[in-house]
């Protein structure tokens, strides 16, 4: 039986998801972003229990199929960005609609609908959002971090980053930088 996860994001979320499967006795085959995979039929009870636990942490049971299709959208875009050992090479919307087996411009327009605002956009938030912790972990140069989240040019991901955070991304590392020796300094 498989059952959808709403806000399951990262590792952390399916360690706990793992804990509250235990705690009520149910195997799991496959537990991924968002999905999990219980190996047996589970009762009404359990399953309500499941989704009271689950909200405590932070997480919710989904039943809804519009809620459950925005969410693995939304868990495709993550891993792609954030945990996968390489960006994909190939068009965004290409990547999403084979992985979802969904035409691009269905999943398109019920993201728009649903979350108010574009694919493209949402995946232009979570590359900044990976540029900050690059730039926080201060290990690579802005041409590593543009050549790794497939940007077309350093200049392009500076304009990007400062139209969604204000700043420059130079400007945004040297703020980090006086963050940490300030903390350092305490």
């Amino acid at each position: 039986m498989r059952l959808y996860i709403k806000y399951m994001v990262s590792l952390r979320c399916k360690m706990m998801v793992k804990e509250e499967l235990k705690k009520l006795g149910l195997n799991y085959i496959v537990l991924d972003l968002g999905m999990v995979d219980v190996l047996e039929d589970i009762t009404e009870a359990q399953r309500e229990q499941l989704g009271r636990n689950l909200l405590k942490s932070g997480l919710e049971l989904m039943d809804d199929k519009k809620s459950i299709l925005i969410e693995k959208i939304k868990n495709v875009i993550i891993e792609m960005i954030h945990y996968a050992d390489e960006f994909p090479r190939v068009n965004y919307s290409d990547y999403i609609s084979e992985k979802l087996d969904y035409d691009y411009t269905y999943l398109s327009g019920i993201f728009s609908e649903v979350k108010g605002i574009t694919i493209q956009q949402f995946i232009i938030l979570h590359k900044i959002e990976k540029v900050k912790e690059y730039l926080l972990y201060d290990e690579l140069t802005l041409t590593e971090i543009s050549y790794r989240l497939d940007y077309s040019s350093v200049a392009h991901l500076s304009n990007q980053f400062k139209k969604i955070t204000g700043l420059a991304p130079s400007f945004y590392k040297q703020l980090n930088r006086k963050r940490r020796k300030n903390l350092e300094d305490i």
